[in-house]
């Protein structure tokens, strides 16, 4: 299926892309569009014009600031596979790289895209909710910073306002003896996750959970943390039968999707079992 007829500009500096989203009609932003393009075709979404980011110097690489490793918006699904700087700084987002569509779609989609996209069912927003990240955004006042926490808001919806971009996403340094794991039952047709999993432990110096958070993806409408596992055995040591309890609330206080992909009471099972074997990976890892 072929999308509607639709504009197209090409911004040179974010400056010209915001000036852009102010001035032309029913505006939408394309970087590596592996997000956007397939819901166009499929005329879900009617676009006016696309605005070409994918120019925009400065955009994409990683490099480390005082407290947190930076991740430009346009940096590739491929780039942060390979980069040695998220291998040392943020290991869970290249082990979920590796996890996404297949070659030709790692390497032209950004992360920046797919944050913005917010798919319920895309794989990077469970590991940059475990990582607690902040999203940093330039609009017409300038830049401002949106906690993880407060981004995703409901189905394909976030903070962002609609004259605002995504420019990089901050990671904070993790302390020592943590371990991170994704655990993903992907949808065989389109690689979506079904149910993915991210989990972050950090272990005390007595081998009990210190630290754990947990990024649940795919199950409802948006991305979300599981509290109740990580209160649960936040403090606790983590023996199997603790994690085994406290993973079979990951889908507490949330509806699970009930779709053709899978019925709401299987989502609720695999997101359990998933939720158990992130933790206990996560936990050999640290």
């Amino acid at each position: 299926m072929h999308p509607y007829p639709f504009g197209w500009r090409r911004a040179a500096t974010i400056d010209e892309a915001l000036g852009f989203l102010s001035s032309e009609e029913e505006p939408k932003l394309i970087a590596g569009g592996q997000s956007l393009l397939p819901v166009m075709k499929l005329r879900l979404a009617q676009p006016g014009t696309l605005i070409d980011i994918s120019g925009i110097p400065g955009l994409r690489g990683t490099h480390v600031d005082a407290d947190a490793l930076v991740i430009g918006a346009l940096t590739t699904h491929h780039d942060l596979e390979t980069d040695p700087l998220i291998a040392e700084h943020a290991p869970l987002l290249a082990e979920i790289a590796r996890t996404v569509g297949d070659q030709q779609v790692r390497n032209r989609g950004t992360i920046g895209g797919v944050l913005a996209h917010a798919d319920p069912a895309a794989d990077y927003p469970a590991g940059v909710l475990a990582l607690d990240a902040t999203i940093v955004v330039h609009g017409p006042d300038g830049e401002r910073e949106i906690a993880i926490g407060e981004f995703f808001q409901g189905f394909m919806t976030t903070a962002l306002a609609e004259n605002e971009l995504v420019t990089a996403i901050r990671i904070p340094f993790s302390g020592e003896k943590t371990g991170v794991n994704y655990q993903k039952l992907p949808n065989p047709a389109s690689g979506y996750a079904i149910v993915g999993v991210a989990a972050i432990v950090t272990t005390g110096e007595d081998g009990s959970i210190a630290s754990l958070r947990l990024g649940m993806t795919g199950v409802g409408e948006s991305a979300y943390r599981a509290s109740a596992v990580e209160e649960a055995l936040i403090g606790k040591h983590p023996t199997d039968t603790a994690i085994r309890d406290a993973a079979q609330h990951a889908v507490d206080g949330i509806e699970p999707l009930d779709d053709l992909h899978a019925p709401a009471a299987y989502r609720t099972k695999v997101a359990c079992n998933l939720a158990y074997r992130a933790i206990k990976d996560a936990l050999t890892n640290a």
